[in-house]
């Protein structure tokens, strides 16, 4: 019996077959821009799957870490989102995003998804069937709020889940600790129980073995009246100057123990479970009119475990802000995406101030100053619209030929560079021109003598003569047909 298949997560509409969603181009609205000019990070109003789209041309592999909180599909309507849409919509939602988040990620970049346990099991298929099962690295559980009074039908549910998944398998994280947990602050009570003579709380540690001197060498030598009968497993200068800043403690056989002083101890590596990260006070300053908002301290462990000063952050479900305050505030460059209106009332708003220097959050914890901006971008409207009374499509009459010339560019994987003749390239040798005029033999030979040996052209014409003879490294579409083949120009918001 031959046995076919694979493992995999089905539902009604995943094999439905679409072309590509249009990468419509980006349009910056100064007006809404704030802070340093000079600033890279993106502040995008906008479907999230267009938006990802229009970005993998400038962003594809460049982006280090990539944290999403999106929709849970729990049932419940809340104010900005119609969070309870059926199990097989919400996975068709997730799917192409997914996807075209991993594009977005560098080698070496994570992706942290945060769900409850409503998707959580069919969240963890997806994710093992786009980025692979052995780049999944852990499940990640918070503690976000306590126990209170149960519902009649289920245990009260106190956890969020965060899937992590690297881009390439075995990428190292960033070790980070914590002080904070209960299991840590059993340990700091017990431990640290020795004081020095100004007061200083210490634990006893053993001097760690030097390894390029060896255990089994014999450095025979006096120290504080003491010779080991194996050497030391450090040498005499190091032991010399820890005696001399005070870091050993010297028993009554003579023999060194290390002092570990409780306000230099890191605490405990951090695992799976986090349980020091609360909830936002109601009265915290931090808190703004978001339900599921996240607190900045849940995004800073998240930052601080993937990405280093200056790292691309992205967030295409970006809520209330949180994880562009909190990558402002850590020196990231950051992208979020925010498709509702709080992209203006609460996105905005909440990142403005926090450049402006506010110090609610990690304000503290990272000695935040302010400083910093970003650019504000509107995704335009799709570059193709059918025709109000033929069954055709039509160059989007809101369409500037400059926005025309930057959008084709986009769509046919070229750099929107106008110089000379040309709008864009796609490398030294292959050039594009978009022209509204008729293209006929003339208007060819006049384009290619700006052509070096080597170099080719694609030309986009809305008209164009037929039956033309074409140099071999000149190749024209016309407008709008072939773009129509290109991609999906009738992406709805969603």
């Amino acid at each position: 019996m031959q046995k076919k298949g694979k493992l995999e997560l089905t539902w009604v509409g995943k094999y439905d077959e679409e072309k590509p969603v249009e990468p419509r181009i980006l349009i910056e609205d100064k007006d809404r821009s704030y802070g340093d000019p000079a600033s890279e990070n993106m502040l995008i109003h906008g479907d999230n799957l267009i938006a990802l789209q229009a970005l993998q041309q400038e962003f594809a592999g460049k982006i280090k870490c990539i944290y999403i909180d999106p929709p849970y599909n729990t049932g419940s309507a809340f104010e900005y989102y119609d969070d309870g849409i059926e199990h097989s919509l919400w996975l068709s939602m997730m799917r192409p995003r997914l996807i075209l988040l991993r594009e977005l990620l560098a080698d070496d970049g994570f992706i942290f998804v945060q769900i409850d346990d409503n998707e959580q099991a069919y969240l963890k298929v997806l994710m093992d069937e786009v980025f692979g099962r052995e780049s999944y690295v852990n499940q990640i559980v918070w503690k976000r709020r306590g126990g209170s009074a149960n519902p009649t039908n289920r245990l009260n549910n106190v956890t969020d889940y965060i899937l992590l998944y690297a881009k390439t398998p075995g990428t190292l994280i960033n070790p980070v600790f914590t002080r904070d947990d209960e299991k840590t602050q059993e340990y700091i009570n017990k431990r640290f129980n020795k004081r020095t003579e100004d007061g200083r709380r210490y634990m006893l540690a053993p001097i760690e073995r030097n390894e390029k001197l060896g255990l089994r060498e014999n450095l025979r030598y006096e120290y504080k009246g003491y010779t080991p009968k194996w050497g030391w497993m450090m040498s005499k200068s190091n032991l010399e100057k820890m005696d001399n800043e005070g870091r050993l403690h010297w028993n009554s056989k003579g023999r060194p123990n290390r002092r570990v002083f409780e306000d230099e101890y890191k605490g405990q590596p951090v695992g799976s479970l986090w349980t020091d990260i609360f909830v936002i006070n109601p009265m915290s300053g931090e808190r703004v009119n978001f339900e599921g908002q996240k607190p900045e301290a849940l995004i800073k462990r998240i930052l601080e475990l993937s990405t280093a000063d200056g790292d691309w952050v992205l967030d295409s479900f970006l809520g209330s802000g949180s994880t562009a305050v909190t990558a402002q505030k850590m020196k990231r460059k950051w992208i979020g995406i925010e498709m509702g209106e709080h992209a203006y009332t609460l996105c905005k708003t909440r990142i403005d101030s926090a450049i402006d220097g506010e110090q609610s959050g990690i304000s503290n914890a990272v000695n935040w100053q302010g400083g910093g901006g970003y650019h504000f971008y509107e995704l335009a409207p799709s570059l193709l619209v059918k025709n109000d009374k033929l069954p055709v499509y039509q160059i989007n009459p809101t369409y500037t030929f400059e926005m025309l010339c930057e959008a084709i560019c986009k769509i046919e994987g070229f750099k929107y560079r106008p110089q000379d003749v040309f709008h864009g390239h796609s490398s030294e040798k292959r050039f594009i021109h978009v022209t509204t005029e008729f293209v006929n033999a003339e208007y060819i030979r006049s384009l290619s003598q700006h052509l070096d040996e080597g170099q080719s052209l694609l030309i986009y014409a809305t008209k164009i003569q037929s039956d033309m003879m074409l140099p071999d490294n000149i190749e024209v579409k016309k407008i709008p047909k072939d773009l129509l083949d290109k991609c999906n120009f009738e992406s709805e918001v969603r």
